[in-house]
């Protein structure tokens, strides 16, 4: 693909995917520029969600953008240009995962998931709580999450990336993924009883912390009434 410099300035920030896309197709570097910011967070949490690597995750990105541009042609705009760049994105990370696991195809997935029982989630055993400020608590609670979602059985995983966090409606969910709507619904139900379970269990095991009373508390209790023992 030849990359063109437009001599004329245009504010393409402005301007919608479709007529971003016309401007792609005849190299406009400027117009490929904005449609790759648009459109990275989607891409990359849809291939994470699949790889369960950030670097790998990247690698699937780049690999969609360059079939993408190279292949604009192919593009008919039927649906969204971010569906069919999402599509392609999760067919190079579902293919990166074939190719590590060939014997796998998604009945075999379906299977494991069932005899697994939809496995629980786990969080980190820690519960130390946070010392520091509140954008930290942010991120260790966003890192917990990203473990657990991790943990989520693949097939479940994808549809909860898709539905949850990128908000996806359920029929654009079902046509990224090539599901019919029901078996969506059915897999984001399965999917967040997971997470809820584990999320249960993680505060259950933290309830006997709650509200300590102990250290230089306990010490000063004992202090003051034997103080006012004395006192009596």
């Amino acid at each position: 693909m030849q990359i063109a410099t437009l001599h004329k300035p245009i504010d393409v920030e402005g301007l919608d995917d479709k007529e971003l896309v016309t401007l792609a197709r005849s190299g406009g570097e400027s117009a490929i520029r904005v449609l790759i910011k648009r459109n990275n967070q989607r891409l990359f949490r849809a291939a994470r969600a699949v790889v369960r690597n950030d670097a790998e995750a990247e690698d699937v990105v780049q690999e969609a953008y360059v079939k993408a541009f190279t292949r604009l042609d192919s593009f008919k705009g039927d649906a969204a240009f971010s569906t069919w760049l999402t599509r392609i994105a999760l067919n190079e990370a579902l293919g990166r995962i074939r190719r590590r696991r060939p014997a796998d195809n998604i009945e075999d997935l379906e299977t494991k998931a069932a005899a697994d029982g939809g496995r629980v989630v786990m969080f980190p055993t820690s519960l130390t709580p946070p010392d520091a400020d509140a954008e930290t608590g942010r991120s260790q609670a966003r890192e917990l999450l990203e473990d657990a979602i991790d943990e989520l059985p693949q097939i479940f995983r994808v549809v909860f990336i898709l539905r949850d966090v990128e908000e996806l409606s359920v029929e654009e969910t079902a046509s990224q993924l090539s599901l019919r709507p029901e078996t969506v619904k059915t897999r984001l139900f399965r999917a967040r009883r997971l997470m809820r379970s584990a999320i249960e269990r993680r505060l259950s095991a933290g309830f006997a912390e709650l509200f300590p009373f102990n250290g230089w508390r306990c010490e000063n209790m004992a202090e003051r009434v034997v103080d006012r023992l004395r006192g009596a």
